[in-house]
């Protein structure tokens, strides 16, 4: 009879192990699917930072190349995403000529460089998962792209 009174309370404490042992085998894999899922979503958010960087390239090399804008010496207008953007030049060289647009709720900052030496001329788009003036959001993202010729 002794021996069933030292016994007593074993099957609760190995139930209490069991359940704290499953408990943090449960929490570490939930804290591992809370970290993929932030880094796929800062993936996406990165994609879509690189889409409205190359929108801003592929608007400043259409106007540059097929319009003949962005001459050192005289003003121009330029239009990318709805936006209409006047003074795009006319500037000089070596001075950027810096418009921002927004296509789909994204920024593109686009900056147009003309110069005398090679590389002539010099395009710089830097593309945001947010929209235009919104860079208080911690979860900003920023990509660039440069072309040169």
């Amino acid at each position: 009879m002794r021996f069933k009174i030292k016994n007593k309370g074993f099957t609760l404490l190995l139930a209490v192990l069991v359940s704290s042992l499953l408990l943090s085998i449960g929490l570490g894999i939930f804290n591992i699917t809370i970290k993929e899922v932030l880094l796929s979503s800062i993936g996406r958010e990165s994609q879509f930072a690189f889409y409205a960087a190359d929108t801003g390239i592929e608007c400043a090399l259409y106007w540059n190349d097929k319009q003949s804008k962005f001459s050192t010496t005289t003003p121009s207008t330029v239009t990318c995403g709805g936006t209409t953007v006047s003074d795009g030049g006319g500037v000089g060289f070596d001075t950027p000529m810096i418009f921002e647009f927004e296509v789909s709720g994204f920024c593109s900052v686009v900056s147009v460089t003309k110069s005398l030496t090679h590389p002539r001329t010099r395009i710089e788009s830097k593309g945001y998962n947010t929209t235009c003036g919104n860079d208080i959001n911690p979860r900003r993202v920023e990509r660039a792209i440069r072309v040169t010729f």
